[in-house]
């Protein structure tokens, strides 16, 4: 009896550890299972993300990528028209940065302690673009918008576009508005504008000197409107951003020589 007791007892030992090894074997292949279809964090989740104005889409891209070549931080763009964006940052979009083409809403956003303070990054032109042959060789931007073949011109939207308001106030200033009014097609940003004129679907369109000194914007010519006054663009880093550090960084490279530089080319000041 002694004797199969304990043979009993060496059963139930070894069994027991046969049992541990399976549970742990078991157990080990659900942590990897967990492990790997849990997504690791993303290079794209790492990124810089910077809420823009569509203005200054190219000479952002030029910017950005001196700085990743110096830093290695890799920045991710959202263009939109400012007033477009303020509204995703006030609903809470996970922005770092934000460049606007404006002081009002940076300094709005400073004032409800959701971003730091705010400084001008660049100051822009507006001016009047377009490629048709009876367009170009005019005196100046009102004499261009009175040539027979321009039927339709492009404006971003005033309500929401810093260039959009200063196009209609310009056309306001020198009694064009109403006569225009019906022949101008709103689009959701400048950089949407300036797209219309450059594919053909307007005759031609108000942005940003930046766009009329790309190459596709050597494809036609530009008037400077003089009535609209240089405008100022702010920028600041939102409180929110989980990387404060590097966000600071890209703030201050925009000042940094080789960012000056850029903007130049592109008629910022």
């Amino acid at each position: 009896m002694f004797f199969m007791l304990n043979i009993t007892e060496v059963n139930f030992r070894t069994q027991g550890m046969t049992m541990k090894r399976i549970l742990t074997k078991v157990f080990g292949s659900i942590l990897v299972a967990l492990f790997l279809s849990c997504p690791l964090p993303s290079q794209a989740s790492e990124n810089l993300k910077a809420a823009v104005a569509a203005n200054f889409m190219a000479p952002f891209k030029e910017i950005t990528a001196a700085f990743e070549a110096e830093t290695k931080v890799k920045v991710e763009a959202t263009f939109s028209s400012t007033g477009s964006l303020y509204a995703q940052i006030i609903n809470g979009a996970p922005y770092d940065v934000f460049l606007a083409a404006d002081e009002v809403r940076p300094r709005i956003l400073f004032g409800k302690k959701l971003s730091g303070e705010p400084f001008v990054y660049a100051t822009g032109r507006l001016v009047l673009w377009g490629a048709g042959k009876n367009f170009c060789g005019r005196a100046d931007w009102k004499d261009a918008l009175s040539a027979e073949d321009i039927r339709k011109i492009a404006l971003a939207n005033p309500e929401t576009a810093p260039y959009g308001a200063a196009a209609r106030q310009a056309l306001r200033q020198v009694g064009l508005w109403k006569k225009l009014e019906g022949r101008v097609v709103t689009a959701q940003n400048l950089g949407q504008a300036f797209q219309y004129a450059l594919m053909g679907g307007v005759d031609a369109s108000f942005c940003a000197l930046s766009s009329a000194l790309t190459p596709e914007g050597e494809k036609g010519c530009y008037y400077v409107v003089e009535e609209a006054p240089p405008i100022r663009q702010a920028a600041c880093l939102l409180k929110n951003s989980a990387r404060q550090k590097e966000a600071g960084e890209f703030l201050r490279f925009l000042s940094s020589p080789k960012a000056e530089a850029i903007k130049k080319r592109y008629g910022y000041h």
